[in-house]
C-alpha cells in the first residue's frame, strides 16, 4: 500500500517503532512496493554547491559550524551568519534528474544539496526505513542534523534505517548528492552518455514489523520447469518463526521453519504455467511468517545454455533484441516510471523484439517489473565499461557491491535472464582477474541465471577479405558472448560486410549485442552519404546479411532504441551532444532502419532460424 505524498510537509501515521538500534545501512529491502511505504517523491528544495561549501571549509576541511548544510541550521539573531537557507531555494522534482530541469544545469557535474520535510506521528511497534532507488553517483543522506548513511554507485538502490531518528513534527532530510567522474569509479570518467545527477528515482519511507521478511527468491530450480526452490531471510530479533509460502492459483502452500540465522530454505514440486515471450503469465505469491506477510507478482521460467543454443524452458529461442539506454521516451532526461518503462517497451515490441539489452548500467526497477508484465526478456548491466581501474581493489569491491545490490533487487523477476558484466573491456591479466571476480558473484549470488559481457573481438585480413576471431580468454567462464562491431562505421566499409566471416573457439551462444550507425532523423540522402538515413538502411540490410552467415549466433541487440544525449557527440547540426545511433530520434519518430530491422524480425519469428 503506497501514500502518496505530496508537498513539502507530509503528516502521516505510522505505527510506532519500538525497535531500537542506531540507524545505518542496511542489506536491501526486497519488493519495497509491496510494503506499506510513503512516498517522499515531488519538489524539494536544493540549493548548487559546486565548491562544496556545504561540506568543506576554505581549507578543505569538514565543515563542523552551523554553516554546514545538513544542520539546516536558522540563524537565531538579526546579526547572526548564516550563508544558506533552503527555505528560500530554488526546487527540483524528486525523481528527476537536475540537468534537464534547469537549462544552467544541463552540464553540471558537482554537489546539489536536496531537502524535504515531513511529520510523522508514530504508534507502536514497526521500523523505519529510507529507501532509495538510485541517486547518482555518491549520495550523503542526513536526517535531523544526523549523518545516516552514504551510497556509491549511480544506478542501484539503497536503504538506511531511521526508526529512532524519525520524531512526530519538524523531519528533515537533507541528501547531498555528487555526480563528479573520477578515475576510481565504475563506471570511471570517460564513457559515451550523459551523466545525469541527482535523486533520479523514487525516494520512500517503509514501514515494516520489528522482526520482517528482508528478502527471499522464489523461482525454478536451475534446470528444472516444475521444481521450486528458494529461501527466506528474516530481519529483526526473532529469528525463531513458521514460514507459510502461497500460490493460490496453483494450489500451493507449504509451511516451515526457519533457523537461528532467521533463515528458511525450500524446495517443491509445482504444477506451473510457465512465463514465456507469448504468455507472460506471473503468480501472486503470498510469503507470511508469525510477525509479517508480503506478497510479490512472480513468473516461473528456465533459462540455460546447451552448446551454442540458449533454451527458454527447455526450447531453443533466438533473442531478437534492442539495446535501450535510461532516457525517457517522451520527455527530456532520465527515464524512472512505470509509464517510461511501457513507451519504450512497447517501442521495442513494435520493432517485433522480445529481448531487450538494458545499457551500460542497471536501470530502474520499474523497467524490470514491465518487462515481466509485458513479455520482453531482459540483458542487466552494470557500468565496468571501456577501461576501469583494473589494479585498484577499492574499484573491484565497489563493482561487485553494484552487481550485488542489482541481484538483490531484481533476482526474482522472470524476465531477466542475463548479468553482464563488462562492456569492451580490453584484455589483459589484470581485467581478466579483474572480470573473473564479477562472475563468480553474479554466478554464486544468482546460479538461476545467464553470466555475459559484450567483448572486443579480433579483426584479421583473410586473402582481402575481412575475418573476425573470437578469442577473449574471459569467454571461457561466461554462458553466453556477447560482442560489438561497427562494421561500415567505424571501421571498414559496408560492402565488407558482404565477405565478412565470424569465427569462435567457443562451444557458446553468441548476442551480436551493438552494431549500428548515425543517422539524423529527416536528413536524406544516397546510400554513401553519411548521417542519412538512407545510409543507416543501408549498413541495417548488409549487416542483416551477415548475421545470417553466423551459426553461433542466438541473438542481436543493435545500437539502439532511441538516440540519446552524449557530452562526446558535439558536431553541430548533426549530433549536437546526441548519439544518433537511435532507430528511433529523441523525438520518438522511426528512422527508415527502424522498419529495416522490423521486417528481420518478423521473418525470424515465423522461423524463429537464421538457418
Amino acid at each position: 500500500m503506497a501514500i502518496p505524498f505530496r508537498g513539502l510537509a507530509l503528516t502521516v501515521c505510522l505505527l510506532f517503532t519500538a525497535y531500537i538500534g542506531a540507524a545505518q545501512a542496511v542489506p536491501l529491502i526486497q519488493n519495497v512496493d509491496g510494503r506499506t511505504t510513503i512516498s517522499l517523491n515531488g519538489q524539494w528544495h536544493t540549493i548548487v554547491d559546486p565548491y562544496d561549501v556545504g561540506s568543506l571549509d576554505y581549507r578543505a576541511q569538514p565543515l563542523k559550524n552551523n554553516n554546514a548544510f545538513f544542520k539546516n541550521y536558522k540563524p537565531q539573531s538579526k546579526s547572526e551568519l548564516v550563508e544558506y537557507d533552503f527555505d528560500h531555494a530554488g526546487n527540483l522534482d524528486v525523481p528527476g534528474d537536475w540537468n534537464t530541469q534547469r537549462d544552467s544545469l544541463l552540464f553540471y557535474e558537482g554537489s546539489v544539496w536536496y531537502q524535504v520535510s515531513f511529520d510523522l506521528a508514530k504508534p507502536s511497534s514497526q521500523r523505519v526505513f529510507l529507501h532509495f532507488g538510485a541517486a547518482n553517483y555518491t549520495a550523503a543522506v542526513y536526517l535531523n542534523g544526523e549523518e545516516v548513511g552514504q551510497h556509491e554507485g549511480g544506478f542501484t538502490p539503497f536503504d538506511f534505517e531511521i526508526t529512532d531518528k524519525v520524531r512526530p513534527a519538524g523531519n528533515f532530510l537533507i541528501v547531498r548528492v555528487n555526480n563528479v567522474r573520477k578515475k576510481d569509479q565504475v563506471p570511471t570518467i570517460n564513457t559515451d552518455w550523459w551523466n545525469y545527477g541527482g535523486i533520479t528515482r523514487p525516494v520512500t519511507l517503509v514501514q515494516v514489523p520489528s522482526t520482517f521478511i528482508r528478502d527471499y527468491s522464489v523461482q525454478l530450480e536451475k534446470g528444472s520447469t516444475n521444481q521450486i526452490k528458494g529461501w527466506l531471510q528474516l530481519d529483526g530479533p526473532q529469528f525463531l518463526q513458521n514460514v507459510t509460502i502461497r500460490i493460490p492459483e496453483a494450489k500451493i502452500s507449504k509451511t516451515l521453519r526457519t533457523d537461528s540465522r532467521g533463515r528458511a530454505e525450500f524446495t517443491f514440486a509445482g504444477n506451473l504455467t510457465l512465463w514465456s515471450t507469448q504468455n507472460p503469465k506471473l503468480y501472486t505469491v503470498e510469503l507470511s511468517t508469525e510477525t509479517d506477510r508480503v506478497t510479490d507478482q512472480i513468473g516461473f521460467r528456465s533459462i540455460e545454455t546447451r552448446g551454442t543454443d540458449i533454451l527458454l524452458n527447455g526450447e531453443p529461442v533466438f533473442l531478437r533484441g534492442i539495446s535501450i539506454h535510461e532516457e525517457a521516451a517522451t520527455r527530456p532526461g532520465r527515464a524512472w516510471s512505470a509509464d517510461d518503462a511501457q513507451t519504450l517497451l512497447t517501442w521495442a515490441k513494435d520493432l517485433g523484439c522480445n529481448f531487450v539489452r538494458l545499457a551500460h548500467y542497471p536501470h530502474n526497477e520499474a523497467m524490470l517489473r514491465m518487462a515481466d508484465r509485458m513479455g520482453v526478456l531482459v540483458w542487466e548491466e552494470v557500468p565496468v565499461y571501456w577501461t576501469i581501474q583494473w589494479e585498484n581493489p577499492e574499484t573491484l569491491h565497489n563493482a561487485e557491491n553494484q552487481l550485488r545490490e542489482l541481484i538483490a533487487r531484481d533476482h526474482n523477476r522472470a524476465a531477466l535472464i542475463i548479468y553482464s558484466v563488462a562492456n569492451e573491456t580490453p584484455i589483459s591479466e589484470v581485467r581478466n582477474r579483474f572480470l573473473s571476480q564479477l562472475i563468480d558473484v553474479a554466478h554464486t549470488g544468482d546460479p538461476t541465471r545467464l553470466v555475459s559481457a559484450a567483448l572486443q573481438a579480433d579483426e584479421v585480413d583473410a586473402g582481402g577479405r575481412l575475418s573476425i576471431r573470437i578469442n577473449d580468454p574471459i569467454a571461457n567462464e561466461l554462458d553466453v558472448m556477447g560482442t560489438n562491431q561497427y562494421i561500415g562505421w567505424y571501421s571498414h566499409d559496408i560492402a565488407d560486410l558482404d565477405t565478412t566471416d565470424w569465427v569462435s573457439k567457443y562451444d557458446k551462444p553468441l548476442i551480436m549485442s551493438e552494431f549500428g550507425a548515425d543517422a539524423l532523423f529527416g536528413k536524406h540522402g544516397d546510400a554513401q552519404t553519411r548521417w542519412t538515413e538512407e545510409f543507416q538502411d543501408s549498413l541495417y540490410e548488409h549487416q542483416i546479411a551477415m548475421l545470417k552467415r553466423i551459426p553461433f549466433l542466438r541473438g542481436v541487440t543493435p545500437w539502439v532504441l532511441k538516440d540519446f544525449r552524449s557530452p562526446r557527440r558535439t558536431l553541430p547540426g548533426i549530433e549536437d551532444y546526441f548519439n544518433r545511433k537511435g532507430l528511433v530520434s529523441d523525438r520518438g519518430e522511426k528512422k527508415k532502419a527502424f522498419f529495416v530491422l522490423q521486417q528481420f524480425y518478423r521473418e525470424l519469428q515465423n522461423s524463429q532460424s537464421l538457418k
